[in-house]
């Protein structure tokens, strides 16, 4: 027998969500690139992404909801918040790095101050989607499905990141760059 109608779209779709997540990690990198103006950074902030999934993933898990597009749509959104608090410590510490501060320090007080923000935004969001999370009546499945995989991921996003973002940061800054300066394989002459 051969897949039609709906049944054959279902298939389809489900077959594309590792492009969707692909794409969506490259269009993160590359804004980072664009944003930071260089390629180690965005990668301390991405690698920071499984440890803000991990708890939508582990919280639909326990709650017993499957991996459908709600699901999906609600990972994409933890993906985001993951890096905005990310983005929060490794942006402070590395203008703290250029105006000359160690990178250890730098890095330390990136986390200390940013901490507050990180969790205030996260606490707004967390009750913000605590609506869809514990929702019942109709369209209850969707609004949960939704919820409590972005709930479980604003909580591992939140406290995860801020113990992991800084410790990546570090060992991203130490592999690609050297003394300070980034490592070049070939000095560059300006034009006249």
């Amino acid at each position: 027998y051969d897949w039609t109608g709906l049944s054959y779209q279902e298939r389809l779709a489900g077959t594309q969500t590792g492009i969707l997540y692909t794409f969506s990690i490259l269009v993160i990198f590359l804004c980072l690139a664009a944003l930071y103006e260089s390629w180690p950074v965005p990668i301390s902030i991405l690698l920071t992404l499984p440890l803000g999934a991990i708890g939508g993933v582990i919280a639909s898990s326990m709650v017993g909801l499957p991996n459908d597009v709600y699901f999906q749509i609600g990972m994409l959104t933890v993906l985001g918040l993951t890096t905005k608090n990310a983005i929060l410590i490794v942006q402070f510490a590395k203008n703290r790095v250029e105006e000359g501060m160690d990178l250890i320090s730098a890095t330390l007080e990136g986390t200390k101050l940013r901490f507050r923000p990180i969790v205030m935004t996260s606490l707004a969001f967390g009750f913000g989607v605590l609506p869809l999370a514990i929702a019942s009546g109709a369209g209850a499945g969707a609004q949960n499905a939704i919820g409590v995989g972005v709930l479980g991921g604003v909580v591992t996003a939140t406290f995860l990141v801020t113990l992991f973002s800084p410790l990546f940061f570090v060992l991203i800054y130490r592999i690609f760059f050297r003394n300070g300066k980034q490592q070049a394989a070939v000095a560059v002459e300006p034009a006249e």
